[in-house]
């Protein structure tokens, strides 16, 4: 009876590397061109990764899905049918304004105190407080991202930059707008460049400091010892880590950026009344708060503005955590 290969632990035949001469055991390995290219090719795509962890979020996509809703009829909403203007005043046959009327068929919303429209008015303001929330976001971005990468690649220019953070962050953004908003005239420029003269700081400190966690790792080390380009350095080995810190700073800094609209509109020096926002909408419902009947007034403003607000905030975390590098597998 012929003897039995030793077998392992799971069951696979043993081979017993004693028996075998020194030849046998050191044999030159063959070189087959076509499985060497197919080891080095991985399939990996940084942006690929990020999006399939990201549609994996089920919250993240119905709050996806809910956003885009919103903003697609908010801004289409002025060219369907039977819609009225937001700053004209409505009155009855007798001649007389259409004061606080209540949500029907006529007034989905209501009307406000002089006769407006709140459906229209509504919508209106929310495609005016959206525009000054991205347009915060993409200057506060493009500025934090860039003095930010200075900032933690080129040491040089860390006192500088450190001083100048210093100087801007020991004052207070709340008075920067109010000032802002005094001195000049109230208009959505103004209430952009009050937001952005100061918002910039908290992003530009982020990615300074992820910059400088890894500017001195070994691969980057070993780009800049071959030659590499400082722009491709920087674009390739830097930025997909920085992705998710931009990404929840231009999430957040859209509803900010909304929520301080509405605190300048409640002090007075927001934006005129002829401009609906949603900041116009919310102060002019805070005093009908205590009228039950009246309330609807503040309600729908309000609503649209919380959904905005914390569909930006669940999108923006979901997408950074799928952004991060370390969340994907290889």
């Amino acid at each position: 009876m012929k003897n039995q290969a030793k077998r392992g632990p799971a069951g696979y035949p043993v081979r017993d590397y004693t028996r075998l001469s020194e030849k046998e055991l050191f044999l030159p390995a063959e070189y087959r061109p076509d499985e060497a290219e197919q080891g080095l090719f991985s399939g990996y795509s940084y942006w690929r990764s990020s999006l399939r962890i990201f549609v994996k979020n089920k919250a993240a996509m119905c709050f996806l899905a809910l956003i885009a809703l919103t903003l697609l009829f908010t801004y289409i909403q002025p060219f369907l049918p039977d819609q009225k203007d937001p700053v004209r005043i409505y009155n009855d046959a007798s001649g007389m304004q259409i004061r606080n009327a209540p949500p029907g068929s006529e007034f989905v919303f209501g009307t406000n105190a002089i006769g407006q429209d709140l459906w229209s008015r509504t919508w209106s303001g929310t495609r005016t407080s959206l525009f000054i929330g991205f347009s915060v976001a993409c200057v506060e971005a493009l500025i934090g991202v860039f003095i930010g990468v200075l900032w933690g690649y080129t040491r040089r220019l860390d006192f500088f930059f450190t001083e100048l953070y210093n100087v801007f962050d020991n004052i207070p953004q709340t008075l920067v707008l109010i000032l802002i908003s005094y001195i000049m005239h109230p208009s959505l420029t103004t209430i952009i460049f009050a937001l952005c003269l100061t918002g910039w700081l908290t992003t530009a400190r982020l990615i300074r400091n992820r910059v400088i966690s890894i500017r001195d790792r070994e691969y980057n080390l070993a780009s800049r010892c071959l030659g590499t380009p400082t722009r491709r350095i920087i674009f390739h080995n830097l930025l997909p880590y920085l992705v998710s810190i931009i990404t929840i700073r231009m999430a957040m800094a859209i509803p900010f950026a909304i929520s301080n609209e509405v605190f300048v509109t409640y002090i007075g020096l927001g934006l005129p009344l002829q401009i609906p926002s949603l900041g116009n909408l919310i102060v002019s419902g805070i005093d009908k708060m205590m009228s039950p009947d009246l309330r609807y007034q503040l309600i729908f403003p309000t609503v649209v503005l919380s959904i905005v607000t914390v569909s930006f905030y669940v999108i923006g975390n979901a997408f950074a955590d799928a952004s991060d590098p370390k969340n994907h597998v290889f």
